[in-house]
């Protein structure tokens, strides 16, 4: 296959949410000497922006949404490393978690899987994260945004609980916060005092994207 069939075909299968044939097709351009970064703007990423027009539009689901971001990662796998070595540049780094009490995974997952995708360094804390948690790993790895993500409306207090954390320790002007799940709306957000929320995974990476450039700007400002 020509490097152009290659990237066609990376396209319409990680559309498509075929693993394996976006692996295959990730080991044969790597064959071919080509470069990691191309396969991932010139295909992968714009893939999964079409997953989350798609979506958008109501032509996909979440299952289409998660098979999709599945067969990436799966290509990711590979190209991380890779990615790496060359010192590509990413759009930022997102730290996430499912906050203490709640050990729902399925939406963040989805939701990093789309990150990833378009560029982000996600660093993933996993479920059940107490705010002193939150606080260390955003002392270790100084992210852009922190995500705290929640399933049941029992749990959504912690958003307040992690944020007054942050502003107790001295840190909350140092991230962006987004919040996100199922019980929450952007009404909750606004009264935790979040800067940011989406109600899926492709307003997600929006909405961050945006944040981070509104950030920057007033940082260069």
């Amino acid at each position: 296959m020509t490097p152009e069939e290659i990237l066609k075909g990376l396209y319409d299968e990680t559309l498509v949410g075929n693993g394996p044939k976006v692996l295959d097709l990730t080991q044969e351009a790597l064959g071919l000497d080509m470069e990691p970064q191309s396969l991932l703007f010139d295909a992968l990423i714009p893939s999964l922006e079409e997953v989350g027009a798609r979506f958008e539009r109501g032509d996909f689901f979440v299952p289409e949404m998660l098979i999709a971001g599945r067969a990436m990662a799966g290509a990711m796998e590979v190209l991380r490393p890779l990615l790496a070595d060359t010192g590509v540049e990413t759009v930022g780094k997102f730290l996430m978690g499912t906050v203490k009490g709640d050990v729902h995974d399925i939406g963040k997952n989805l939701v990093n899987i789309m990150l990833e995708g378009a560029g982000f360094e996600v660093i993933d804390l996993g479920v059940q994260v107490a705010p002193e948690t939150f606080l260390a790993k955003i002392e270790e790895h100084q992210p852009d945004i922190v995500g705290f993500s929640a399933f049941l409306t029992t749990t959504m207090p912690m958003f307040k609980a992690n944020i007054n954390a942050l502003q107790k320790a001295g840190m909350r002007d140092e991230v962006i916060v987004m919040v996100g799940g199922a019980p929450v709306t952007q009404e909750y957000a606004d009264a935790v005092g979040a800067d940011g929320y989406a109600a899926d995974a492709s307003g997600c990476v929006r909405k961050a994207k945006a944040l981070l450039k509104e950030k920057r700007a007033r940082v260069s400002a």
